[in-house]
């Protein structure tokens, strides 16, 4: 998996607490999130007369350098080898995306370390990215919520299409790939001065192949769990909550979660977590029928052509949604009509 270490015995430097990753010396700043076994730092790179050179030297896109040294550096616990090739997934996967609409994977390292009665994890894993620090799509909805701001219609479409634009490049590949997991807390954004946010679309560790052929039950059952376990329920697509014997899954179960979200911008939350409030509610059952509940007495009004929009996304048959060039055509004709 090119997880090299370069000859070094240990990934923390005892003396001084940092971080090597490969040749490269990282100095952590403070923690910025965790989840599971995953804990994410903004890390400051370490450079000395003694080094090689920065880790920017092997980077192809010049954009990917950092002006003052500074990247997010994600670091995995894993406990068993089923996780193991699951990172190594995750690895695989991103090397295979270049766009300026998709987080890329600047350097990792994976190493093998040896278990205390405290400690029952295996392997470390260490990713490191751009940082961006502005957040995701759901932390700067939760802070606008307080404040009772939200964005424009012309903010909401520009952003939407980034995310488009970077899920064109994933399904237009050779097989197509899905994300598998398109929501507001996989959308990292930076905002601009005069411009709308950048979006960028993160985690790819639920993206596969997008297309599967299921002709039994078995099958069936076995994508079923699988995206118990790897797709975020509020933006589910039906057939991955009920899959049918007979079955083509394709790239536009992440159509399904494009309309989710593009409804999480304007609204806060998926059109489908008002069943998770009802009482006797079924989440699955909300989203089987495509039952979309509008907000009554929205504040603010976005226009009802982003209504139609997100609908027509929302098709519970997966033949008949849209496919992203479709959604591209159709997103671009309403930021000529809505933009400000």
């Amino acid at each position: 998996m090119g997880c090299s270490f370069s000859g070094l015995n240990a990934l923390y430097d005892s003396t001084t607490g940092d971080v090597w990753i490969n040749e490269n010396r990282f100095k952590i700043v403070r923690q910025l999130g965790e989840g599971g076994f995953a804990y994410v730092f903004l890390v400051k790179e370490v450079i000395s007369d003694a080094s090689d050179g920065s880790v920017s030297k092997k980077f192809k896109d010049p954009s990917h350098i950092s002006d003052d040294g500074t990247y997010a550096m994600k670091k995995v616990l894993i406990q068993n080898n089923e996780q193991l090739q699951f990172v190594k997934e995750e690895i695989r996967i991103s090397a295979l995306f270049n766009h300026p609409n998709l987080l890329p994977l600047l350097d990792h390292a994976i190493i093998p370390v040896k278990g205390t009665p405290e400690q029952n994890w295996t392997h470390e894993a260490y990713l490191l990215f751009p940082v961006h620090l502005d957040g995701t799509l759901l932390d700067n909805a939760k802070i606008m919520k307080a404040k009772k701001e939200y964005f424009s219609t012309s903010d909401v479409l520009q952003v939407f299409r980034q995310l488009c634009a970077g899920l064109k490049h994933m399904h237009n590949l050779e097989p197509p790939y899905a994300h598998n997991d398109v929501k507001p807390g996989n959308i990292l954004l930076t905002h601009r001065k005069g411009q709308p946010p950048l979006a960028i679309l993160m985690d790819f560790g639920s993206a596969r192949p997008a297309r599967k052929q299921i002709r039994s039950r078995p099958e069936a059952l076995q994508l079923q769990e699988w995206a118990s376990e790897h797709v975020s329920a509020p933006y589910r697509a039906p057939e991955l909550w009920d899959c049918p014997s007979q079955a083509d899954i394709d790239e536009r179960t992440d159509v399904w979660s494009l309309g989710c979200t593009l409804y999480a911008m304007m609204y806060g939350v998926s059109p489908f977590e008002y069943a998770l409030g009802e009482s006797g509610g079924s989440l699955q059952l909300a989203v089987m029928n495509a039952q979309i509940k509008w907000p009554t007495n929205p504040k603010p009004v976005y226009p009802e052509a982003l209504h139609q929009f997100v609908s027509w996304m929302l098709q519970p048959q997966p033949t008949v949604r849209p496919r992203i060039d479709d959604i591209i055509i159709h997103v671009d004709k309403l930021i000529q009509k809505f933009s400000v």
